[in-house]
């Protein structure tokens, strides 16, 4: 049966964030909203926190600096930005700052991934998650469609610990319904007995559920986790989805090297002897401008390649192609 997917939402994970951000600010005085002039905020009438709404301009760096200093005086800042700037000129201050001390700051990152896809390879965030992750006391959080995006936004404010969101540009279609989101615990969306599908961010998950329906069509049945929260991962939850079987297909909107398939590797390879076949955007910077989607299609990151490799994997057993 196939997965029926609901039609684009009308606002985007970063609207539904700052929306949400409107929402809590009057009732909650330790917040402070930091912005980089990304625009995003245009109009947005905070009402008795408006002063708690800060526009630093184009100096992410500054941005970083400052929401540390505002953190060890006890406030939480929302420091605003895109992916691409917090993951490479800002990374600096992002270690120092506010890594190193263990401080409640949550990077809000818009247009990862190849979201920005119109504005070229210098826009594109495809080192992200790979930077982050790699910093201690750093989680790692990527929603899956904006109503995810409330829910685990609200859930990492109360972490007492840095957060790095990781979300696109435009609105992308809403997740099938699954269990409750719970940041570091992976949702089941899909059971299956014979390939194990894992995948972060919206058009992954998407393109790992849409594959399972062609495989479904073939009578192969494949599990479709997804993970929200690449770190801390949900280890056990792989571990689970696997069974018996040594082969995981993980999908993402990051480069094949050190983002989620890499973190999923590191992770079950150090329990058991597992392959992971990564399907991730190829190691090169894009070439072409054009739509998030069509991207993502060029790049390999579609359901067809999804299936393609379950059904390799499948057909030649224990441990599959390399």
């Amino acid at each position: 049966m196939a997965t029926a997917l609901a039609p684009a939402p009308a606002r985007s994970a970063r609207e539904v964030y700052r929306d949400t951000v409107a929402e809590l600010l009057p009732g909650e005085p330790r917040l402070v909203v930091l912005d980089s002039d990304t625009g995003l905020f245009g109009g947005v009438d905070f009402g008795s926190a408006a002063d708690r709404y800060l526009n630093l301009g184009i100096a992410e760096h500054t941005l970083m600096g400052a929401a540390a200093g505002l953190a060890r005086e006890g406030r939480i800042p929302l420091v605003n930005t895109m992916g691409a700037f917090a993951s490479s000129r800002a990374v600096e201050a992002v270690k120092i700052d506010i890594a190193m001390g263990n401080l409640p700051v949550l990077i809000a990152a818009t247009h990862c991934g190849v979201s920005a896809g119109h504005l070229g390879p210098t826009h594109h965030a495809l080192e992200d998650i790979a930077v982050m992750r790699a910093l201690p006391h750093m989680t790692v959080v990527v929603p899956g469609d904006a109503a995810g995006t409330e829910e685990l936004l609200r859930q990492a404010l109360t972490l007492g610990g840095p957060v790095y969101l990781r979300m696109g540009r435009g609105a992308t279609p809403d997740l099938p319904a699954g269990p409750p989101l719970r940041l570091g615990k992976a949702q089941r969306l899909r059971e299956g007995t014979d390939v194990t599908l894992a995948a972060c961010g919206p058009y992954p998950v998407l393109a790992a559920l849409e594959a399972a329906d062609l495989l479904a069509a073939e009578g192969i049945s494949a599990t479709v986790l997804h993970l929200h929260t690449v770190k801390p991962l949900d280890t056990p939850a792989l571990l689970s989805a696997l069974g018996v079987r040594d082969t995981v297909i993980t999908v993402e909107e990051h480069w094949r090297s050190g983002g989620f398939g890499s973190a999923v590797a590191e992770a079950l390879s150090a329990v058991r002897p597992v392959r992971v076949h990564r399907i991730a955007l190829p190691d090169e910077f894009v070439p072409v401008a054009g739509s998030q989607r069509y991207l993502l299609e060029r790049g390999g990151v579609s359901a067809r390649e999804i299936a393609a490799r379950a059904r390799a994997s499948v057909e030649t057993g224990p441990g599959g192609p390399r």
